[in-house]
C-alpha cells in the first residue's frame, strides 16, 4: 500500500514539475501526507524534486543565471536556518500559514485583469525571496512557493521565470538534501522507497517538459497561480 501511494504522489508530482518546472514538493505532499510520517516523507520530497530539476538540467536557460544567482545566494543562506528551525517549530503552525498566504494571496493575482508588478528592491529583494525559500526548504522541502511567486509579480515570461526557480530549487534540494544526510534524516526505509520514486516519476516528468512547449505566458502564469491555490487548499486540508 505504501508503495503505491509513494509510486503515485511521485507520478503526479513529477508530471507537474515537468510542465511548470517546480511544485513537486506541493503536489507530492498532497498525496503522500495522508499516509506518510513527514520525517518520512520530507527527504523523500526532497530527493524526488532534486532528481526532477537535475533531469531539467539540460533546458535551462544560461541567460537567467544572473537573475537567479542573488535567490541562490539568499537561499543557501535560509537552508541551513531552516533545517535547524525544524525540531522547534510546529509543522501544523507553518503548513496552515503558508496555506493560508497561498489561498489568499494567488486567486486575487489569479483574477486579477493585469498582475501587479513589483520592480522596487532590486537584488536585494530577490534575495529576501530566496532566503524564505531556503528556509522552507530546509523545513519541509517547499523551496518553490515564495520564489515563485515572486518571480511572477516581478512580471518576467516564462522562459525567464521557470530558467530563475529552476536554477534555485536545483542548489536549494541539493543543499537540502546534503542536510539531511549530514543530520541522518535519511533512513534505511527512505532510501528504499527512493527506488519507488525515481522509476514512478521519469516517465510523467519527461511528458510534462514535451508539453511545457506549447504552453503561452499567460497560459503558464495562470497554471502557476492555480498550482499554488490548489497547493495552499491541499495544506489547509491536511490539517483538518
Amino acid at each position: 500500500m505504501v508503495i503505491a501511494i509513494v509510486a503515485l504522489g511521485a507520478a503526479l508530482a513529477g508530471f507537474v514539475q515537468g510542465l511548470s518546472g517546480f511544485a513537486f514538493g506541493l503536489v507530492a505532499w498532497a498525496v503522500w501526507a495522508w499516509a506518510l510520517d513527514p520525517a518520512l516523507a520530507g527527504p523523500l520530497v526532497v530527493f524526488g524534486s532534486l532528481v526532477g530539476q537535475a533531469m531539467a538540467i539540460p533546458q535551462l536557460r544560461l541567460n537567467s543565471l544572473p537573475f537567479a544567482l542573488p535567490f541562490v545566494v539568499g537561499g543557501l543562506l535560509g537552508v541551513p536556518l531552516g533545517i535547524w528551525l525544524l525540531p522547534m517549530l510546529d509543522a501544523r503552525l507553518f503548513k496552515g500559514g503558508l496555506g493560508v498566504l497561498l489561498v489568499v494571496w494567488c486567486p486575487l493575482m489569479l483574477f486579477a485583469n493585469k498582475l501587479p508588478q513589483i520592480s522596487f528592491g532590486g537584488r536585494m529583494a530577490d534575495a529576501l525571496a530566496g532566503g524564505i525559500g531556503g528556509v522552507m526548504g530546509g523545513i519541509g522541502g517547499l523551496t518553490g512557493p515564495v520564489p515563485t511567486l515572486w518571480c511572477t509579480l516581478r512580471g518576467w515570461d516564462r522562459h525567464q521565470a521557470r530558467g530563475v526557480f529552476q536554477v534555485f530549487n536545483l542548489v536549494m534540494h541539493a543543499t537540502t538534501f546534503a542536510g539531511y544526510l549530514i543530520t541522518g534524516a535519511v533512513t534505511a526505509e527512505a532510501g528504499r522507497l527512493f527506488l519507488v520514486v525515481v522509476p514512478a516519476m521519469l516517465l510523467p516528468a519527461l511528458l510534462g517538459a514535451r508539453l511545457y512547449s506549447h504552453v503561452s505566458d499567460a497560459q503558464f502564469r495562470r497554471l502557476v497561480l492555480g498550482l499554488l491555490t490548489v497547493s495552499g487548499l491541499t495544506l489547509l486540508t491536511n490539517l483538518l
